[in-house]
């Protein structure tokens, strides 16, 4: 029997998550639902099958949807999740949660009981480069970490207001921040420098800060520093994580690992996964047999990066330490 899946947003990533279902042997994309009809029936007619909608709940009292998935600007978070946990509706929502903690806050509470099937898009997570990393460290003492995310600014008006995309540490640089998580621990405490250099006097109405670096203390007792920048021309920057330890440096990007030791130096290319399609294999999964093993990150998972994220622009405004609870 085929799954009924829904999407909600029509921008490149429910595109992308759209061309995906596509492929799936028993899965109909049945529905997007836009920010108007007009935005809506547009996309659905590069799906066949699929019908457009102009509001959410009319999209869900008109389809009975096995699934949904969420794939809207970080402000439009809250009333969208909180209804498909009302109808018990499994959803996957792409990252980050929100622009602050009181919206995923209250999200996190309607879950707590519901034994709703969720996944969240930290797609890093399901990288061959990533499995590696794990296996790599998994018996060396790490005692430092540094990772980055650089780059230019996404020229979409929303990404420059800090109520519309919570600013580059929350938008982008969570996913380095996750990562960190995965592969090394949770973080007890942030301490994060942000300031805006050079954006807000070359684009109009910028209020988020253009670089910034987040000093971390683990649980483990593992120092961390993590950088970001969107002030450099596009097509110029650097993602990746660097894991110092007592057998060597292990740098990682998206599709390299690199090992530096007493041995030498041990390089790994790992580029033909597709870590969207994985994610989205593990979450049709769990919503077909309800085994949720597959699923590397749940919303309540995510919502300890988010916490992260958000304590450390708490601390870019006090100029004060900030413990993650």
């Amino acid at each position: 029997m085929s799954l009924q899946v829904g999407i909600i947003g029509t921008g490149s990533f429910s595109k992308l998550h759209s061309n995906i279902l596509m492929e799936m042997k028993d899965v109909t994309l049945k529905a997007i639902c836009g920010t108007s009809q007009k935005k809506a029936e547009q996309m659905a007619t590069e799906f066949e099958g699929a019908i457009g909608y102009g509001h959410l709940t009319d999209m869900l009292e008109a389809e009975k949807l096995d699934a949904v998935y969420i794939c809207v600007p970080p402000m439009a978070h809250g009333d969208i999740e909180k209804e498909l946990i009302r109808r018990q509706i499994p959803f996957f929502v792409e990252k980050p949660l929100g622009v602050d903690l009181e919206t995923v806050n209250s999200i996190v509470s309607q879950l707590e009981g519901a034994s709703l099937i969720t996944s969240v898009g930290y797609h890093f997570r399901y990288k061959q480069s990533v499995q590696k990393l794990i296996e790599t460290v998994e018996n060396m003492q790490i005692g430092l970490v540094t990772g980055q995310w650089m780059g230019d600014m996404p020229q979409v008006p929303w990404w420059r207001k800090q109520d519309g995309s919570g600013g580059q540490f929350i938008e982008q640089t969570t996913h380095i921040v996750d990562l960190l998580r995965y592969v090394a621990g949770d973080v007890e405490e942030v301490y994060a420098s942000y300031e805006n250099r050079v954006t807000e006097n070359k684009y109009e109405g910028v209020e988020v800060p253009d670089v910034g670096t987040v000093t971390m203390k683990l649980k483990s007792g593992v120092v961390v520093a993590i950088s970001n920048t969107c002030m450099m021309p596009g097509g110029i920057g650097q993602v990746g994580m660097s894991i110092y330890t007592d057998e060597g440096m292990v740098e990682w990007d998206p599709n390299h690992l690199k090992l530096t030791g007493v041995a030498g130096v041990l390089e790994t290319t790992l580029d033909s996964d597709n870590p969207y399609t994985k994610e989205s294999e593990a979450f049709i999964h769990a919503v077909r047999t309800g085994d949720t093993s597959k699923i590397l990150s749940s919303y309540q998972d995510a919502y300890e990066t988010h916490k992260v994220t958000c304590a450390a622009l708490e601390s870019s405004r006090t100029g004060m330490p900030v413990k993650v609870n």
